[in-house]
């Protein structure tokens, strides 16, 4: 259920402009949250709902044409968030694993969606310097995507793992001798 939840805030991120917030969503966090928790059965529910958020966002918001050839590397790649997920943080959560995760998953989408652009785009030459300027261009987008996905990774993994442990504690915790006079049948009345 959860993971469901997190599914339709990211969509919300997505979908409402952020103005200097470039890339700054909860997408792939929560792709690589719901890979963690979800089975593979259920990556279509996301993938189906990031399509049809990235055909409103080409078409009513850019108003751009929506060509699909011009995204399989941007789906595919949703996939392998998915997969990441599912690959480090199934069977074992942990700080470190969490914290590849936010790393890998922003690093490889700023990879290969900038060499993408690279290659089938006609804005930087097809050259090593042109390789290297669409890079550097892309590092805005990489950082906020780098901030987004640990911040809410941290979230999305951190709070329940503190929520846990704050219960665990309280139930374990040693009764103190006034707790035990006071919830006593037998204590004394004054």
């Amino acid at each position: 259920m959860a993971a469901y939840i997190f599914l339709i805030f990211a969509l919300l991120t997505h979908l409402v402009p952020h103005p200097g917030l470039w890339g700054f969503t909860a997408v792939g966090a929560m792709l690589i949250y719901f890979g963690a928790r979800r089975p593979w059965r259920e990556l279509v529910a996301p993938l189906a709902a990031l399509i049809v958020v990235d055909y409103c966002l080409t078409v009513f918001v850019y108003h751009y044409a929506f060509h699909p050839q011009a995204y399989l590397l941007t789906w595919a790649w949703y996939a392998m968030a998915f997969a990441l997920g599912r690959i480090l943080l199934h069977a074992r959560t942990s700080f470190v694993r969490v914290a590849a995760s936010a790393l890998l998953g922003p690093t490889s989408f700023f990879i290969l969606s900038n060499f993408a652009v690279w290659v089938g785009g006609t804005m930087y030459a097809r050259s090593l310097d042109g390789l290297v300027t669409c890079y550097i261009a892309g590092l805005p987008f990489y950082r906020n995507d780098l901030a987004s996905t640990s911040f809410f990774l941290a979230l999305a993994f951190g709070v329940p793992a503190l929520v846990r442990r704050t219960v665990e504690s309280r139930s374990h915790a040693p009764v103190t001798a006034s707790a035990n006079v006071i919830g006593s049948r037998n204590a004394p009345r004054r």
